[in-house]
């Protein structure tokens, strides 16, 4: 079970780092060298998933990640065609900080079946969108409000209804590429409140920030497109150790 595989990895390293691939970002004569260098650098797993697939055959692409790596492939999806049995598990996401339908549980009913049939493991998460400085691409094809940034007590109780409501994860998202990542305050008021594990993801551009991250409660971080850029990529092995912060205080 992936799920038990998380919190396994946050037991023993004290949260688990995610690398976010987006098949209509990453080439796949690079995929092979990136997914090997991750590897070595201690990543835990990947997101496989984005807002459009354009061009990009996203099941091919899955496919190729689970031939490379035996670390999990986990689907983030950014729709119901997003769903194929090659991956290890899926992040059933509710956009629980919005009130739109559709996204609350109109588009998990129409996924539901085909994550039955296609035998994935559902992660059921709760979806939250952070205020992040600019209009996201998560906002936008919601069609729903982020919660404002400098609100953490809304974010806690929304996290704690989706907790009531039995999802596994809270994942604070500030948006791929986002000017501000999730506020630090944020995250400690939602962790301290909720009993599953957060994950935080978007503008974390820096291992100190991940590091903050992870202190102020995190228990799982993501990282995106700041891998997107090759000269960045000397940097993944710096993210690992400030994410394993067990690891990095027995050092």
């Amino acid at each position: 079970m992936i799920y038990d595989y998380l919190l396994n990895t946050i037991s023993a390293k004290g949260a688990a780092y995610l690398i976010l691939l987006d098949p209509e970002r990453i080439s796949k004569d690079k995929l092979f060298p990136f997914i090997r260098h991750c590897e070595k650098c201690g990543v835990d797993g990947f997101l496989v998933g984005g807002s459009l697939i354009l061009d990009g055959d996203f099941e091919s692409f899955i496919e190729k990640v689970k031939e490379i790596t035996n670390l999990p492939a986990i689907i983030f999806p950014g729709g119901v065609e997003q769903v194929f049995e090659a991956a290890d598990a899926i992040l059933f996401l509710s956009v629980v900080s919005g009130r739109n339908p559709e996204h609350l549980i109109g588009k998990q009913v129409l996924a539901a079946p085909v994550i039955k049939k296609k035998k994935l493991e559902p992660i059921p998460t709760g979806y939250m969108i952070i205020e992040s400085g600019s209009l996201t691409t998560a906002e936008y094809f919601s069609n729903s409000l982020p919660i404002p940034r400098n609100k953490p007590d809304i974010a806690a109780a929304t996290a704690l209804a989706a907790e009531y409501l039995g999802m596994k994860l809270i994942y604070l998202e500030a948006g791929s590429g986002a000017d501000n990542p999730v506020p630090n305050e944020m995250i400690k008021a939602v962790s301290d409140y909720c009993s599953v594990p957060v994950i935080v993801g978007g503008g974390i551009k820096a291992p100190q920030t991940a590091r903050e991250k992870v202190e102020s409660g995190a228990k799982i971080i993501v990282t995106g497109n700041f891998f997107e850029d090759e000269a960045n990529w000397n940097l993944i092995k710096n993210f690992s150790e400030a994410v394993h912060i067990k690891q990095s205080i027995t050092v």
